[in-house]
């Protein structure tokens, strides 16, 4: 019988978290170029600023779990 190895929950939450990262800081750099409503906080961006947060969040997730991974291997 073959021991398969699983892949950890915060892989997952990486990945989902680098995905939403990338979506939300390109709608934040497209409202910079072609900004569509005028909001209380238009000015600070908080599209582009909350997905660079969210894209670093997820990046470090799925970096550390990938390392975690490959050192069980």
């Amino acid at each position: 019988m073959v021991d398969k190895k699983m892949l950890s929950i915060w892989f997952f939450v990486g990945l989902m978290l680098t995905i939403l990262g990338v979506i939300i800081t390109s709608t934040g750099v497209y409202y910079i170029f072609y900004p569509q409503t005028r909001t209380a906080l238009h000015e600070l961006n908080p599209n582009l600023w909350w997905g660079l947060i969210i894209l670093v969040a997820g990046i470090i997730f799925f970096v550390f779990s990938i390392i975690h991974y490959r050192s069980e291997n």
